[in-house]
């Protein structure tokens, strides 16, 4: 049994000013083995049924009502779930502990990557945990809300806590001004919820051969970037980030992950940022079998905000883009595609 208990209330579980909240990261290379993240899933809700899955490599856990059963604090539920990840999948795993969503997550990714570790935030840490970590470290801040932070020297979050709301909100707008200073100050409302439903979609080009030519794994971006948004749309979503997994002849893979600059669904934005992974990797010589991409942190497209954009040219290509989608959905999903890209890529 953990020798530290915890404070608790009349019922065993915890305050809501205690740490209640498990931010589980069981590490990049479950992407690759989705029957080994249902599995590390299940472990979670064999300790508590508010699991809030965060595909593809992570999990939100709600641990209030187990304190009592288990007899440990919330950091003695975190080692619990760090020592039967490892004994039964054998995957180590990062674990964040704190009060809130936002600061048990920027707790367990705060340090090295692939690092198996516990780290708890208590409310009375929480200012000096947040104070001198970059405002792009921020979870919810965008690169280009970050730029723009930065532009006015607002570079850390300690900083943007302590700026106005007021002036944030001439920055930013009035609803993410406000939003992004609640965050920088660790104030996250969020509340875990349980059997969420899936926040990612990917799909996936299989070449018949080793592919040395740039240009046909670009075609094939393409194609899946456009077969991913127009599902989207479709389902009036949009996605905060998009990952790339490049698979190799000897069964090898490499993946990388960017945050789009604002929630989108757009083709165009989804295949330029593949295209930005797919380069950075520098894949001249490589044997490539096969690539996937992945949209994550999908949410309601009503529900996103967005940059306004006074370009002619941008506003003609959704156009475009909506008038594609509605012969798709009256003659078939290869009545219209992107010039260079294929037909529908394997899902």
């Amino acid at each position: 049994m953990n020798g530290r208990t915890g404070r608790t209330g009349p019922d065993g579980a915890a305050p809501e000013h205690e740490p209640h909240v498990l931010y589980v990261h069981f590490g990049a290379r479950v992407r690759e083995h989705p029957e080994r993240y249902e599995a590390l899933l299940a472990l979670l809700t064999d300790i508590t049924p508010v699991v809030q899955p965060q595909p593809p490599e992570a999990a939100l856990a709600d641990v209030r009502g187990a304190l009592r059963y288990f007899g440990r604090d919330a950091v003695g539920l975190a080692q619990l779930v760090r020592l039967r990840a490892l004994a039964l999948h054998g995957t180590d795993c990062a674990v964040g502990v704190a009060a809130s969503p936002l600061l048990a997550r920027m707790a367990a990714t705060a340090g090295p990557p692939e690092s198996g570790r516990v780290r708890e935030v208590r409310p009375e840490e929480a200012a000096g945990f947040l104070d001198r970590r970059p405002v792009a470290a921020l979870h919810g801040v965008g690169p280009a809300t970050a730029r723009t932070l930065c532009s006015y020297g607002l570079d850390s979050v300690g900083r943007v806590a302590a700026a106005p709301p007021a002036t944030l909100q001439r920055i930013l707008g009035a609803v993410p001004g406000r939003r992004v200073h609640e965050w920088a100050r660790g104030i996250d409302p969020t509340p875990v919820t349980p059997t969420a439903p899936a926040r990612s979609a990917g799909a996936e080009h299989r070449f018949g051969h080793d592919e040395l030519d740039a240009g046909q794994r670009r075609r094939a971006l393409l194609t899946l970037a456009d077969e991913l948004g127009f599902r989207m749309r479709t389902e009036r979503q949009v996605a905060r980030g998009l990952s790339l997994t490049v698979r190799y002849a000897d069964r090898s893979a490499t993946t990388r992950t960017r945050r789009l600059a604002e929630p989108t669904a757009h083709t165009p934005t989804l295949a330029a940022t593949a295209y930005a992974l797919h380069d950075v990797l520098g894949l001249q010589r490589a044997r490539v079998r096969g690539l996937a991409l992945r949209v994550e942190e999908l949410t309601a497209a009503e529900l996103a905000t967005h940059q306004l954009s006074f370009e002619a040219r941008d506003e003609k290509a959704r156009r475009a883009e909506a008038a594609a989608d509605r012969a798709r959905h009256r003659f078939g999903a290869d009545a219209a595609r992107p010039a260079g890209g294929w037909g529908r890529a394997a899902a």
